[in-house]
């Protein structure tokens, strides 16, 4: 590995070289601008395909251009088509259940928050049995199978969030078998969905619990019924209905059965769990679907490299937020995503920003600001389904998802421990700052799953995630007392929410200090002949392998 010091050796050539040292630095002011604009009521919430969608893009590309980068992305544009299609469930649907003789009705936004991502007209369902496949894991790997011999076909499947072995205590035989606290991939709504559609599943369902989750009900219920999709996808049909069933409401569906749903939570955490169905329940579902072809786009601008200019870094954040909502006590509807992820594409600029003003590198850096993250990563997604500079050829991506706006810290939070060979870096380049790596202190939260490089990492391109939510940082003004007192504060006021506002009185000392760091290593990367490698643990090293010999230069 190139030690992370040579990068210190060459910003002193930025002096020697005259080179405007405030040109080559982060700056909190230039963050907060752009973050003030992207956020402003002008922009309406970026939702795609929505009124502030061309808005966003236009900024975005003047921006780029500005710097004097190239357009990065299809046929010497600076865009690249996100075909999505975007349905909407009538308000005046219907969604119960049937208990033998009885019916429970459930009401979306607070029983349910249900959604289609077909395109369809209408979602009829009509006494579907409902299977309770506890976590719904398929792990052959793990010696795991909740499926065992049933069959969904025509069916709804009743999923438990996170993984089997998250509240298990130290002697259940399941402890340890999914990574503990820190969420696996099955531990994720996503893979359950997925895992229902290649099952053939009508619907799926995912009981909420808000520490299994890793956040509250107010969040799984922030748009129900509206949701996006990729327009062009491969695969199994995905469910007819999906989303979340809330806590209380499953409680009283399983009482209703005759089960109690802590008992089978209990019993769904032994290896011999086998799904079955609940007894005498079915669901009925009556919804008008109103579905929008949208053509959204995700933003790429280049900064071409010199002599390896076919090696491709990537730096990314998401430019998407999720438009307009119901009226918080303010009367606000537009929930402005300032954090969320406008600052992370702010940081993206300024990087572009500080390369460009930098000495020239041998490899390119590929700039991308991702549509529809919110929606499930589908911008990224379709960017890695069909990648404009080949992914074997990307050398790692680096990805900047909610910045912590309390001032600097004595430490960065990793996200997704154990991963790559980044993490390596990360250390290093954190120790010229004086700080440390701390591991994220909720890995139960799944973060490594939740945010746009992970369309990168599935495809096995080396990632490493920057997120303020990861754990509270040791701040310096106040420690990890106040680093936890500003995540609970955040996700459990303004997480998706109106108040995710821009401020003047944040402090950005401390997410200018972490996009720092992603410049020390990109530089670094930049001018080095090294291609980082996944760590023998993780389930992308044997992806990356397979194009192994497509490099131009050999792993060292």
């Amino acid at each position: 590995m190139i030690g992370i010091s040579a990068c210190a050796e060459k910003n002193e050539s930025v002096v020697d070289n005259e080179i405007n040292r405030a040109a080559a630095a982060i700056d909190s002011q230039r963050l907060s601008d752009i973050v003030k604009v992207l956020a402003s009521d002008e922009f309406e919430g970026r939702a795609p395909g929505g009124p502030g969608e061309a808005k966003t893009i236009a900024f975005l590309v003047d921006q780029f251009q500005s710097l004097g980068l190239e357009p990065g992305g299809e046929n010497g544009t600076w865009t690249h088509a996100v075909p999505l299609i975007h349905t909407q469930l009538a308000q005046n649907g219907h969604l119960s259940v049937k208990i033998g003789d009885t019916s429970q009705t459930w009401q979306q936004g607070i029983d349910v928050a249900v959604s289609t991502v077909r395109a369809v007209e209408a979602v009829a369902i009509d006494g579907a049995p409902l299977v309770f496949v506890g976590f719904g894991a398929s792990a052959p790997e793990r010696d795991w199978d909740d499926f065992g011999d049933i069959d969904l076909t025509g069916k709804v499947a009743v999923f438990l969030v996170n993984d089997p072995d998250f509240s298990a205590a130290n002697d259940e035989p399941v402890a340890g078998r999914f990574g503990n606290k820190r969420m696996t991939y099955y531990g994720r709504w996503a893979y359950k969905y997925e895992e229902a559609a290649r099952r053939g599943a009508l619907a799926a369902l995912v009981i909420h619990e808000n520490k299994a989750a890793g956040y509250g009900w107010n969040v799984a219920a922030s748009a129900p019924g509206d949701q996006f999709a990729l327009a062009e996808t491969s695969g199994p049909l995905p469910p007819l209905l999906q989303g979340w069933l809330h806590y209380d409401a499953a409680t009283a569906l399983f009482t209703a059965a005759g089960l109690d749903l802590v008992e089978q939570r209990r019993l769904a955490r032994r290896d011999d769990f086998s799904a079955f169905e609940l007894p005498q329940v079915s669901l009925n579902a009556r919804f008008d679907v109103s579905v929008e072809k949208i053509e959204s786009q995700n933003v790429l601008a280049r900064l071409p490299g010199s002599t390896r200019a076919d090696e491709t870094l990537m730096v990314s954040s998401h430019w998407d937020a999720y438009g307009h909502g119901e009226p918080d006590a303010q009367g606000r509807t537009v929930r402005p995503g300032a954090n969320d992820d406008a600052l992370g594409s702010a940081g993206v600029i300024e990087l572009a920003r500080v390369l460009k003003a930098g000495p020239p590198m041998a490899r390119s850096v590929v700039f991308a600001v991702w549509t529809a993250e919110e929606s499930g990563l589908l911008g990224s997604a379709a960017y890695a389904m069909k990648p404009i500079y080949p992914l074997h050829s990307t050398v790692a991506n680096f990805t900047l998802d909610i910045l912590q706006t309390a001032g600097p810290a004595r430490d960065v939070i990793l996200v997704g421990e154990g991963q790559s060979d980044l993490e390596d870096d990360l250390t290093q380049a954190a120790a010229l700052q004086s700080r440390v790596v701390t591991p994220e202190n909720l890995p139960e939260n799944g973060l490594f799953f939740r945010a746009d490089h992970f369309s990168l990492a599935r495809q096995g391109v080396p990632v490493l995630l920057i997120m303020g939510i990861a754990g509270g940082a040791d701040l310096v003004d106040g420690g990890r007392a106040a680093g936890d007192q500003w995540i609970a504060d955040y996700t459990g006021n303004c997480y998706h929410q109106t108040c995710d506002a821009w401020s003047a009185d944040w402090d950005l000392r401390g997410a200018v200090e972490d996009i720092e760091l992603f410049h020390t290593i990109l530089r670094d990367l930049g001018d080095s002949t090294r291609w980082p490698q996944w760590k023998a643990g993780s389930e992308f090293r044997a992806i990356r392998a397979e194009t192994d010999d497509q490099r131009t230069v050999p792993s060292t």
